[in-house]
């Protein structure tokens, strides 16, 4: 990250390496904020949503309407209790116990964990990653996105039928697909997929991994758990996702269209 945006939250700035055409140039691109807001009410956690920061009164209000916690027409009071500069917080609101609707007493409705493996969990702590950077001594050829893009997207028959699916591809070293999974969310996808080479005992050829949409913190982590080192994406990259792609040696590539991509975490592994 070289710069946080403290007027606006809503994004950072990064820099990466853009690939066009066959050159290379350094780029700064705003990237979207992915952080963590941990909602307590009456002062007790009680669950966590990836959001991008700003207006986070509104959306916790909204999420209290929606699962049916809070229906009432009364403002309520909402207090930060911590708010750091990379966007992560944690707001209380109290909420007269007598109003509590039903959807309080069971957590695991909540819309929001549909979204994510991070949303629904109740404490920012529940959402840290431990390991070991991964080592991936193989260097990874640029040049075979588009062949690797084409066998992807050949294969995507929901996708092909409705045009509303995400799908999420591996590859092995010698860039041959070993699955492809769709679904109508991304993390689901990537779920599917790793799942697949499990059930086959044929997750440690697991080497890159392409997914059709964008890329948060929840697919980094469940790349980083499978051991997959290079992820590409058609899409963008959220912050989170790019940091944790640094910290955990992962090769990060976002916008891999045609003759172009950025490259947003660990280029050396790129030829």
């Amino acid at each position: 990250m070289s710069e946080y945006n403290l007027k606006n939250k809503s994004f950072f700035k990064y820099d990466g390496i853009l690939v066009s055409e066959g050159k290379q140039s350094k780029v700064s691109d705003g990237i979207v904020v992915e952080a963590a807001l941990q909602i307590n009410i009456n002062t007790e956690s009680y669950t966590v949503v990836m959001r991008t920061p700003g207006n986070d009164f509104e959306l916790i209000r909204g999420l209290l309407y929606a699962e049916d916690i809070y229906k009432e027409t009364e403002n309520l009071h909402f207090e930060i209790i911590e708010e750091e500069v990379n966007g992560f917080s944690i707001i209380n609101v109290n909420i007269p116990k007598e109003k509590l609707g039903k959807g309080y007493l069971n957590k695991r409705t909540l819309l929001s964990v549909s979204s994510c493996g991070i949303c629904g969990k109740q404490d920012l702590n529940d959402i840290k990653l431990e390991g070991t950077a991964l080592e991936n001594n193989q260097l990874f050829s640029s040049n075979k996105i588009k062949e690797m893009s084409l066998k992807m997207s050949s294969l995507q028959d929901t996708f092909k039928e409705t045009g509303g699916s995400h799908a999420a591809a591996v590859f092995d070293k010698n860039y041959e697909i070993l699955s492809i999974k769709e679904d109508i969310g991304r993390h689901n996808a990537v779920d599917k997929v790793i799942g697949d080479l499990i059930l086959k005992n044929n997750l440690p050829n697991a080497y890159c991994m392409l997914v059709s949409g964008r890329v948060s913190y929840e697919i980094v982590s469940k790349a980083f758990f499978a051991k997959i080192g290079i992820i590409v994406a058609v899409s963008a990259c959220s912050s989170l996702a790019i940091d944790y792609a640094k910290e955990f040696g992962i090769c990060l590539i976002g916008f891999s269209r045609t003759n172009k991509m950025t490259i947003y975490a660990n280029p050396t592994k790129i030829i």
